[in-house]
């Protein structure tokens, strides 16, 4: 690995990602990064990222393609990101195998059975938030943004609403990188218990549910998911779908809320929803680094290094979103009617997030409940006083208070 200059350590908290990133753009294409201890390569170019998410030359499989997997995982706060067993960590034949088990539980025909579900959840959040008295200040991040994911998810998987609250605080736990190494492997293996009993109970006594979908499931051979693959499976689902999407409503509300003149051009008509999905995505996904790919082969970068064979790789979605050779000198700038506003906050190539289209439906039918409701809905804070969360990985806020209606 070419190392003339000591790694950019990453700030664990995501203090002040917006410098971090301007930081890392500065130094090219890649730039070496300690990641909680661990180097790897920030690749921020959204040209040379898209061609590394798609070509042969990168895998995401750490014990197959990182030789420093055993030395690196055993005491990183992050390993649970690679030592997982499902087709986000998978390679090749694995990940497509993994792919097709698992792209059932995604289809059009079941993303769109739950429109009224999402639906009704949004409206049933919203209509508690109505019942507290005018002035009133609410943590939006509390009260809509963390139950709703939480809920869907529970309701496509079939886990109890008891037990719902408790995948939510480990899930959390997953995307907090300030935790300890003890601390992270006490949070996975309380994890694996909640996910272990689900899959029992859906064994027992099997539903119209994903869970018990992924358990009956079987491939073109007539295989089914391993156990570690199901449990892994699930935790995958339960982690991309929860957390990114509290993040996308939480910065897609903030967006809008400090950018009056956006919520105008949603009011006269020039934008829609979706517009605002897209550009709160390209603008502030909901992960910031996604850790981690492995190079398979030397990768040349345009400024004569190289990303030798081995070398960790770590996409940096947002520092790419806002790069100015693909967004121009408005690169960032929040502006809902951007004609292109082209994005990896669902990652591209054969790891895109199969589940798009839901988060996209969720965030869109919250927002527009939520400013249709409550017309006057302000910030009650300065804007400058939300405190991130303390994640390199997760980009959102600790609390979102607002007023819903005037003083």
């Amino acid at each position: 690995m070419n190392r003339p200059n000591p790694p950019i350590v990453l700030d664990p908290t995501g203090a002040d990602h917006h410098a971090e990133h301007r930081l890392l753009r500065a130094h090219g294409a890649a730039v070496l990064v300690d990641v909680l201890g661990v180097p790897a390569w920030s690749v921020t170019d959204p040209l040379l990222l898209r061609k590394l998410l798609t070509g042969p030359d990168v895998s995401k499989d750490a014990r197959r393609h990182w030789p420093a997997y055993d030395a690196s995982v055993a005491a990183w706060p992050l390993a649970l990101w690679v030592a997982v067993n499902n087709m986000f960590t998978a390679y090749g034949a694995d990940h497509a195998r993994l792919r097709r088990l698992v792209a059932p539980a995604f289809s059009a025909r079941r993303v769109a059975a739950l429109r009224p579900v999402v639906e009704s959840l949004v409206t049933g959040l919203l209509d508690d938030l109505a019942a507290e008295p005018p002035g009133e200040i609410v943590d939006l991040r509390e009260r809509l943004a963390h139950p709703l994911p939480i809920a869907l998810i529970g309701h496509m998987m079939g886990v109890p609403t008891s037990r719902r609250e408790g995948f939510r605080s480990l899930v959390d736990g997953v995307f907090d990188t300030t935790l300890t190494s003890d601390q992270a492997t006490a949070n996975a293996v309380r994890l694996y218990g909640l996910l272990d009993d689900l899959i029992a109970a859906r064994r027992a006594e099997p539903g119209d549910d994903m869970t018990s979908l992924l358990i009956a499931t079987r491939d073109e051979d007539g295989s089914t998911l391993t156990e570690a693959e199901l449990r892994d499976t699930l935790l995958l689902v339960i982690s991309a779908g929860y957390e990114t999407t509290v993040n996308v409503i939480d910065q897609a509300v903030t967006s809008l809320l400090t950018h009056p003149d956006q919520l105008a051009h949603l009011r006269a008509g020039r934008s829609d929803w979706h517009d605002v999905v897209e550009e709160t995505l390209r603008h502030e996904p909901a992960v910031k680094h996604l850790p981690l790919r492995y190079a398979l082969t030397d990768i040349p970068l345009p400024d004569g290094r190289t990303i030798a064979r081995g070398d960790a790789i770590l996409a940096s979605y947002a520092a790419a979103n806002r790069h100015p050779d693909w967004h121009g000198p408005t690169a960032d700038t929040f502006d809902i009617t951007r004609p292109t506003k082209d994005h990896l906050a669902f990652g591209h190539g054969i790891h895109f997030c199969l589940g798009a289209p839901l988060a996209r439906l969720e965030v869109a039918t919250t927002l527009e409940q939520l400013f249709t409701r409550f017309p006057r809905l302000t910030l009650a804070v300065d804007p400058r006083d939300l405190r991130p969360l303390p994640s390199l990985i997760s980009n959102g806020h600790q609390a979102l208070p607002v007023l819903l209606r005037a003083r």
